[in-house]
């Protein structure tokens, strides 16, 4: 996710690392259970609210912690592994995300869930900085693109296949073993690293901004809680309002600190460069549109039209498929060049847009006009992902790359948690809208179970389906609104560029 590392700390004039294919495939084994646990947990969502006793807001709460406590301290960690040794990092977010998963696949209720679930946001954290920087490291320049291309797509597959492999374990096991699959990874891996894995690390690097992240993952947090609740305890309740109020105080002394301190978490100087902003404002609301559609997707699969675990996560699999396919041709990579930077991003993002759409539109009466939504927004972030990564890396000076690749990871991940937050929402509202009885029941089930005869629940269920497309247009118009922004403001730093240097040079 990010490269923060290999720009600072650049130890790549010698040959390539004899085994670097073999350290490569270990750390997209590990890169790939972290990102797994962003999306496997979508498809326990209707085993968590029976067994556990789970409401709407406690299923969310376990998908954001871990998302939302792995932004917060993404930066953090990976100044840490620059100072202190990448190897080091690695073989800390290995012990730390498997003796999470150990807690969380034996969690006994909800809290122990958060809990566990935040823990493997901190492991999760330390790998996520450290892996990219590794692949850097080891490949010289005639490989190196070929084993970042290999990463990328690993990273895609993770985020899109969560559902698939959630269903498969709980279609066999409880869903417990979604987590626990994670320990003979993490012991693989940490065994892997420590005799594979060579040291490296800038002894003078940037001190670890403590405080920052503190800032940012309780402002986050409060900002978000504050989204989850407001449909329960009403938007302008006390609780609601207090909590948005401490989030928004809490994130503009986040701001004011990283202006004010020498070795920010979060360069603010980034933000005054329109490319960079237009590519990180695409990025977000990939993840916005990702996040918060899969969270939807599996409980339409499930709740909406009858499927089991195995069986929605496989209906869910043409995502992943679409976007590995069409990275592993490089079909993003050879169109920038073709169309600029800017349309392409507008292009991929509204391909996303209209899979949404698609999925809102067409998605409710059966599986083919969902198939058809997938396969769409699949071909949209394979397109959009590697022309933004581009415009990010392309828009900061070289010596500050990986800090910038940082900051798109950050954002990307928070993106990912509002997603779920905000559309989540959307369809808390709407649903109680539709359905005022069934305002005070946690979940879906509980507000069936609680129907008075068969036409309340289809009532219910027919409301709760209608709360999935309104949540779906509505992530839909966000993600097009995003494209839109970031192609104009990409076109307009360009034009900017090519005001001061050879017009030929940016030309879009």
């Amino acid at each position: 996710m990010t490269a923060t590392d290999a720009a600072q700390n650049n130890p790549l004039a010698g040959p390539s690392h004899p085994q670097r294919w073999l350290i490569l495939g270990v750390i997209c084994l590990a890169q790939l259970v972290v990102l797994l646990d962003n999306t496997v947990l979508n498809v326990a969502i209707p085993s968590l609210t029976r067994e556990l006793n789970a409401s709407t807001a406690d299923v969310q709460w376990m998908i954001n912690a871990y998302s939302l406590v792995q932004s917060g301290l993404l930066l953090t960690a990976g100044s840490s592994a620059d100072r202190y040794g990448r190897k080091k990092m690695l073989i800390a977010g290995l012990a730390l995300f498997g003796i999470g998963s150990l807690v969380a696949g034996l969690a006994g209720s909800s809290a122990q869930l958060i809990a566990a679930r935040a823990g493997m946001g901190v492991g999760g954290a330390l790998l996520m900085t450290t892996t990219l920087a590794v692949v850097v490291q080891i490949f010289d320049d005639g490989e190196r693109v070929k084993a970042i291309g290999i990463w990328s797509t690993v990273s895609s597959l993770g985020f899109a296949v969560g559902p698939l492999i959630g269903g498969v374990m709980l279609d066999h096991f409880w869903w417990g073993a979604i987590f626990l699959i994670n320990i003979p990874v993490a012991v693989i891996g940490l065994v892997a690293v420590a005799r594979l894995v060579p040291e490296s690390k800038n002894a003078n690097g940037e001190r670890p901004d403590l405080l920052g992240a503190l800032l940012s993952t309780i402002g986050m947090a409060a900002v978000v809680y504050a989204i989850i609740s407001g449909p329960g305890h009403g938007w302008t309740s006390g609780r609601v309002l207090l909590t948005a109020f401490t989030g928004v105080a809490v994130l503009t002394g986040f701001v004011l600190w990283e202006l004010h301190i020498p070795y920010p978490m979060l360069d603010m100087h980034f933000f005054r460069n329109q490319k960079f902003v237009g590519a990180v404002a695409g990025a977000v609301l990939v993840a916005f549109g990702m996040g918060g559609s899969l969270f939807l997707l599996t409980q339409q699969l499930q709740f909406v039209l009858g499927y089991g675990p195995l069986e929605a996560g496989l209906r869910t699999a043409p995502l992943a498929l679409s976007v590995v396919a069409l990275n592993l041709t490089g079909l993003g990579a050879r169109l920038v060049p073709r169309l600029g930077t800017p349309l392409t991003i507008a292009s991929g993002m509204g391909l996303l847009a209209v899979g949404l759409a698609s999925i809102a539109l067409l998605g409710g009466d059966g599986y083919g006009g969902m198939l058809l939504g997938l396969l769409v927004m699949g071909a949209g972030i394979a397109l959009a992902m590697p022309a933004m990564a581009n415009a990010i890396m392309s828009a900061i000076p070289p010596e500050k790359a990986g800090v910038g690749a940082g900051v798109n990871g950050t954002l990307a991940e928070c993106g990912n948690g509002l997603g779920v937050a905000v559309l989540g929402a959307v369809l808390n509202s709407r649903f109680a809208a539709l359905v005022p009885s069934a305002v005070g029941a946690a979940s879906l089930p509980a507000a069936l179970a609680a129907a008075g005869g068969e036409e309340e629940r289809a009532r219910i269920t027919d409301a709760f389906s209608s709360g999935l497309e309104t949540s779906m247009l509505g992530g839909a118009v966000a993600v097009l609104a995003g494209g839109l922004l970031a192609a104009l403001l990409l076109r307009r730093a360009e034009r900017g560029e090519s005001d001061r240097a050879d017009p030929a040079a940016t030309a879009a």
